[in-house]
């Protein structure tokens, strides 16, 4: 999903709410209403090299942390893209992170 954000006046929470919206608005997103989405990461950037992972960047840290920070200082700018997922669910498949389709 693509959300046009204010970089230089946007915080991390600020976009955290602002997906968070989509998912409980938007009825393509109705699947994800039950996940606590908690965590936005780093998933690539504009002309850097891409992960092997289709789901989520596990190469790298990239973990927008930082609430408060504007998205302009944490290296969000024009087509980076992001992960939005719970923290936990990411903590058990980076043990084992195989794709399972089950």
């Amino acid at each position: 999903m693509v959300i046009p954000v204010d970089f230089a006046n946007t915080t991390v929470d600020k976009l955290k709410e602002i997906c968070q919206d989509k998912i409980n608005t938007d009825s393509k997103f109705k699947p994800y209403r039950t996940v606590k989405f908690d965590t936005l990461k780093i998933y690539t950037q504009p002309f850097k090299n891409k992960t092997q992972n289709l789901i989520i960047n596990i190469d790298n840290t990239g973990f927008l942390n930082d609430n408060k920070a504007l998205l302009k200082d944490v290296d969000v700018y024009n087509e980076t893209e992001l992960s939005f997922f719970n923290l936990e669910a990411y903590k058990q498949f980076e043990k084992d992170p195989v794709m399972k389709w089950e």
